[in-house]
């Protein structure tokens, strides 16, 4: 059903191009990411040897390819509005539930020390030989430990958890494992990432590896990279989840997607955040 695409063929290209109506535009390189004036995150790093050369000689963040408000959004917690769903989160730690009558901080205790790290190393193989995301271990921990409901994936409850273990993470290198264990499930993410899909027959790589810094209608396509989520999302109006994202993108193909939270997305997610390795966990960002 889905042809493996390695290159983007010239005629493809200016297909595309023709169609969207796409303009040059670089990412900013007149700004610097600097949160609440004493936090500063680096926003281009070096590739990582395992993507061969497919983003040249520089990564960049998603952060380079907003507008001055945007960024701005970001550089300061209060004014992010992404916060509000972080002290949801935060709240929801120390709130007991389920039949077990515990919290997650009956477990683990205070989340800036027990949670610091982790979002930058997911997705990763559990001992079970499993690929999880960090949805999956939060669904773990409330069913079997708390005896609680699982969350759906992008529930609010989901969204505002992970948002606040993921802040406990802020300024840490992405760093997920993609040999060893991880190696098959890394393999299918990276065939995937450069599959096409539906009706317009186009891969994640189309976007964001042919033509990042391009402007497509009115969105200026960045390398997809995927260190700041959760997120807030001003075309949304709200908290975005990477397979939020990863649903959009395939919708915007005109084609059927996979659910959220699906061993294909979680595939893709382990692969598309190794194209990220070295950039700074940014969570919780701001994108439009």
């Amino acid at each position: 059903m889905h042809r493996s695409l390695k290159t983007t063929t010239a005629a493809a290209a200016a297909a595309l191009i023709l169609a969207t109506g796409t303009v040059l535009a670089d990412p900013v390189t007149d700004d610097e990411l600097v949160v609440n004036g004493e936090l500063e995150l680096a926003t281009e790093a070096e590739p990582a040897a395992h993507l061969d050369g497919a983003l040249g000689d520089r990564i960049y963040s998603g952060w380079r390819f907003r507008d001055t408000e945007t960024r701005a959004m970001q550089k300061d917690d209060f004014d992010n509005p992404m916060f509000l769903f972080v002290d949801a989160g935060l709240e929801a730690w120390d709130t007991a539930e389920g039949t077990e009558g515990k919290s997650c901080a009956d477990c683990h205790g205070a989340i800036e020390d027990s949670m610091k790290g982790l979002r930058a190393s997911l997705p990763k193989v559990t001992d079970k030989g499993e690929l999880w995301s960090l949805e999956n271990f939060v669904n773990d921990c409330r069913e079997t430990r708390m005896g609680a409901e699982a969350w759906g994936w992008n529930s609010q409850q989901m969204k505002n958890m992970t948002a606040a273990i993921g802040l406990q993470s802020r300024g840490m290198p992405v760093d997920v494992a993609v040999d060893g264990p991880a190696a098959p499930f890394w393999e299918k993410g990276k065939e995937m990432y450069y599959t096409r899909f539906g009706q317009l027959e186009m891969s994640c790589a189309n976007c964001h590896e042919d033509n990042y810094g391009n402007y497509i209608r009115s969105d200026h396509l960045s390398q997809g990279q995927i260190n700041g989520f959760p997120l807030y999302r001003l075309k949304d109006q709200g908290p975005v989840s990477i397979h939020q994202r990863f649903v959009g993108c395939v919708r915007d193909t005109r084609g059927e997607t996979f659910q959220a939270g699906s061993q294909e997305f979680r595939e893709l997610e382990l692969y598309v955040a190794s194209r990220g390795a070295g950039l700074p966990v940014e969570t919780p960002a701001v994108r439009h």
